[in-house]
């Protein structure tokens, strides 16, 4: 059974490229979800597909221990999380098609206009990211922020190597259109709109 310490990896050094697979005891697909908050995304898909490899990315402390702790528990030993800025670990660390799947559900919003520059999605993160993902790999997103749908939207538009695919795909961990997220539970419940998106890398 793997302890907290096991779960838990350090960022890469600066300037340092790296490919996730290496955080893990044995080559296979890996799969990235950012702001994977307490764990319960990771959690489901490590228990349902023990062959994947997935590494979950989480600035905040306190949900970082939280779901390190939760899959130690568990006893599931095909997950790695780190705490990092996502964004500085996509643009400056990832090497090239090394990532079957990219989950990124509910991502910080940020709502005022003057914030807009802080948001995850930005065109250049996009082609890092569209670039990091092996051929045939799918890259899920989900918000439940109106206008950072639409300003999703736009900035993936202009991913030519990406096309749109359903959403809802068991085989990547959506099962009737759900992640079961902490965040996706919770807004539901509160009856708020949820956006999804999907893409396959051609």
């Amino acid at each position: 059974m793997p302890a907290m310490e096991d779960i838990m990896v350090d960022p890469p050094a600066s300037g340092q490229r790296i490919d996730p697979v290496s955080y893990f005891g044995a080559p296979g697909d890996v799969e990235l979800e950012i702001g994977c908050g307490k764990g319960g995304f990771l959690l489901r898909r490590a228990r349902e597909c023990p062959q994947v490899r997935l590494l979950g990315i989480e600035w905040a402390n306190k949900y970082y221990r939280y779901a390190a702790d939760r899959m130690a528990r568990w006893g599931v030993d095909n997950v790695r999380i780190m705490r990092t800025d996502a964004r500085n670990f996509v643009l400056h660390h990832l090497v090239p098609e090394c990532l079957t799947a990219l989950h990124v559900y509910h991502p910080d919003p940020w709502p005022k206009k003057r914030h807009h520059k802080r948001r995850l999605f930005q065109p250049d993160f996009a082609a890092v990211a569209t670039a990091a993902l092996k051929r045939g790999g799918r890259w899920a997103i989900q918000t439940d922020h109106a206008d950072y749908f639409e300003w999703i939207c736009d900035v993936m538009a202009r991913q030519d190597d990406l096309e749109s695919i359903p959403f809802d795909d068991p085989s990547y961990g959506v099962v009737d259109n759900r992640v079961q997220t902490n965040f996706e539970i919770k807004y539901l419940r509160e009856g708020r709109a949820v956006y999804r998106l999907a893409y396959r890398k051609r």
